[in-house]
């Protein structure tokens, strides 16, 4: 095909999907059936993993929960089998190390099955200064947040490949997005993640694999206690977010097949202001949405959790 006939072709075909996409702003999409869907979700233990866990389990999913948290595990399947889950598999899982992840992913895969739908949602924050935060903490929250990713992957994809069916599925970040002051090391960690998921997902496709999906969740910060302490300067127009509603997001972004989902909305706009603005006008926003000083207030989860 010569360059005009191409270039031709791209230009269509983005006013197409362009249109599309519009379309879908307005009719929803229709929501794929996830009944017998081997679903694992990490972190599972608390916050948004339990909500996923407790919402996937009345849509009739098979669920197989890790956490580091044998006490938030045990919670976390008795609310999932008291919302009408089936079958429930709870693994003690340490996300920060790869051998534990493969050793656990093995067992899953003898005793329940392959994972079609992967949710990897285990995540720590520091809340620290640069300077301030502890290499050991800072190299866990790589392992945690990123590295996690590249070995549930190697895991559990090859059968998703192989059966050209499956859902990945990363929580990310809006700090995945935009750096935040002491939150260095969480935006290092959140950025790589969706880098990660997004060439996964040119993987998938340059390899015709279009029953693999992929849904990458950039949140705002979620009420769960993760960021305890913080506080949003103009909440009616960003506000901290409601973890019911959040995990309703992400699972209709999922039974939609919606490959990108930020929440809240604004920050479509924001990302969209940030490719093309100065540094000092971007600066200028961040100063003006709190996000300069977003961490001061900052306590986290007690250590107990």
């Amino acid at each position: 095909m010569n360059f005009f006939l191409e270039t031709l072709k791209v230009i269509v075909l983005l006013v197409y999907y362009s249109l599309e996409s519009l379309v879908f702003l307005v009719v929803p999409r229709r929501k794929k059936n996830v009944s017998g869907e081997i679903v694992l979700i990490t972190g599972a233990g608390s916050g948004i993993g339990r909500l996923l866990a407790v919402k996937f389990a009345g849509l009739g999913a098979t669920l197989v929960l890790w956490d580091i948290n044998q006490e938030g595990l045990n919670y976390t399947v008795r609310l999932a089998k008291e919302n009408g889950a089936g079958r429930v598999h709870s693994y003690v899982c340490d996300c920060s190390k790869r051998q534990d992840i493969y050793r656990v992913a093995d067992q899953v895969k003898k005793e329940v099955g392959d994972v079609s739908i992967l949710i990897n949602n285990a995540g720590i924050v520091i809340g620290k200064r640069f300077l301030d935060s502890p290499d050991s903490l800072v190299e866990k929250t790589m392992e945690v947040n990123t590295m996690a990713h590249f070995w549930t992957y190697k895991a559990f994809l090859p059968a998703m490949i192989a059966a050209n069916h499956g859902h990945l599925v990363s929580i990310a970040s809006s700090a995945g997005l935009c750096g935040v002051s002491q939150l260095s090391d969480y935006c290092a960690s959140k950025f790589a993640a969706v880098g990660f998921a997004e060439s996964i997902d040119m993987e998938m496709r340059t390899l015709r694999k279009t029953g693999v999906k992929t849904t990458i969740v950039c949140p705002y910060v979620i009420n769960t206690g993760m960021f305890d302490g913080i506080k949003s300067k103009w909440p009616h127009v960003l506000p901290i977010l409601d973890p019911d509603y959040v995990a309703e997001r992400i699972i209709t972004a999922i039974r939609q097949n919606q490959e990108m989902l930020f929440i809240s909305r604004i920050i479509y706009v924001l990302c969209f202001l940030k490719s093309f603005l100065p540094v000092k006008a971007s600066v200028l926003l961040l100063d003006y949405f709190g996000s300069l000083d977003l961490m001061n207030t900052f306590k986290g989860r007690p250590k107990k959790e």
